[in-house]
């Protein structure tokens, strides 16, 4: 193996760190923990993940052959492996290094795992597809490492992205507290609702704000990619079948949300119906869908979900034909918000139940609590209002990462 072309790795390392912006910052970039020893950073394309490495690595402030980002898609990988390359790095005085798109490295887990136990004074980061099961790769790395998983932009990212406002999270305890003080951190001339609609339609991938309009395309270009290359690293997942995958995927958009009647959706999609469920299954792990279970419902086993909405508002303007459904673009904004720190169930009264503790109803700014009256630790949500008194405000759950 030749070593000496790995200087053409860390020059594009350096090239990459030097271009990189590091005033605006996904939230997760400061709840990792930095100091272990292993890393990894999986979610779906375009949230940001190569972002996130080149800004950490930028903050380090190090010598190119003392901290490095390799993509792993790169061609240099396909004459040279990983581990070799990595010795010689060590070898030079490395000793961060920041690996992208692990996924597309055959046996990936392996090999990190080999570099972790050789290499004690490596500090490993990775980012890998929101496919990677890393609790059923071949080399045990749950035991090494952290592991977090990067979503789409919040609504408050969003707003701090874009240069509008610039606010903290809020927790979830926080916004249900009955002494409301979370309206005290935003100012009298916050306007909430000024750019909502905006979000559901152009915020939750951060490269919207490179190219508003060709966002669309765009993105139905990544939803075709995810499916068609991302998943046939999914065990179990024929690459054959991609295409009844994109079917599928319209099937579930033009729907959403909706009580899945696996029979109707085999017919549409023209998936063998004991399919059905898993594939829903794959959807979801790629972050194209989400899934809703009844409270108390195991999840050791696959099985037919109660609702299933699809990831994110913005997914629902690009597979529509026409304006997508408000009171679905409602329950997909809440759901996408929330699931990132609570779990969610659907409840038998209500739409959502988080924490198996809260129950939220979530509607129009005239929606009532009559479906929640008798429902202990009961919320109604409410969208086009500001700042209500009664009600919580739909815009609000942006907040809370």
């Amino acid at each position: 193996m030749q070593i000496g072309n790995m200087e053409q790795l860390l020059e594009k390392s350096v090239a990459l760190v030097q271009r990189i912006r590091t005033e605006k910052k996904r939230y997760l970039y400061n709840e990792i923990n930095w100091n272990n020893r292993l890393i990894g950073i999986k979610g779906a394309r375009g949230t940001g993940k190569t972002t996130l490495l080149l800004q950490k690595l930028k903050a380090l402030k190090l010598l190119p052959t003392q901290g490095t980002y390799w993509s792993l898609d790169d061609f240099y990988f396909t004459t040279h492996t990983l581990v070799e390359t990595a010795e010689a790095f060590f070898k030079k005085g490395g000793q961060y290094l920041f690996l992208d798109e692990v996924h597309k490295y055959e046996n990936w887990s392996i090999h990190i795992k080999n570099l972790y136990d050789f290499y004690p004074d490596l500090k490993i980061v990775f980012t890998g597809s929101s496919i990677i099961d890393i609790s059923r790769e071949e080399g045990d790395l749950s035991r090494r490492m952290l592991m977090y998983t990067l979503p789409g932009l919040s609504y408050r990212e969003y707003l701090a992205f874009n240069d509008f406002y610039y606010f903290e999270p809020i927790a979830l305890e926080n916004m249900l507290s009955k002494d409301r003080k979370w309206a005290e951190m935003f100012p009298a001339e916050f306007k909430p609702l000024l750019y909502f609609e905006d979000y559901l339609q152009y915020g939750y991938y951060p490269f919207s704000m490179e190219d508003k309009q060709g966002y669309t395309t765009r993105l139905q270009q990544l939803v075709r990619l995810i499916v068609e290359y991302d998943m046939a690293e999914l065990k179990g997942f024929d690459v054959r079948n991609a295409k009844k995958m994109l079917q599928l995927l319209n099937v579930v958009a033009a729907n959403v949300p909706f009580q899945p009647n696996i029979t109707n959706i085999a017919k549409k999609s023209d998936i063998h119906r004991n399919s059905v469920v898993l594939y829903l299954h794959f959807l979801e792990q790629a972050q194209l869908i989400k899934l809703l279970y009844a409270s108390g419902i195991s999840l050791a086993t696959l099985q037919k979900p109660e609702k299933v909405y699809l990831d994110n508002p913005n997914l629902a303007f690009a597979f529509s034909m026409s304006s997508p459904n408000v009171g679905n673009l409602r329950e997909t904004y809440f759901i996408s918000q929330v699931s990132v720190r609570h779990k969610i169930a659907y409840p038998k009264q209500g739409d959502f139940l988080v924490d198996n503790t809260f129950t939220f109803e979530v509607g129009g700014k005239d929606k009532t609590s009559k479906q929640i009256n008798t429902v202990k630790n009961g919320f109604v949500v409410a969208d086009d209002v500001e700042f209500p008194i009664t009600k919580l405000p739909l815009w609000l759950f942006g907040f809370l990462y």
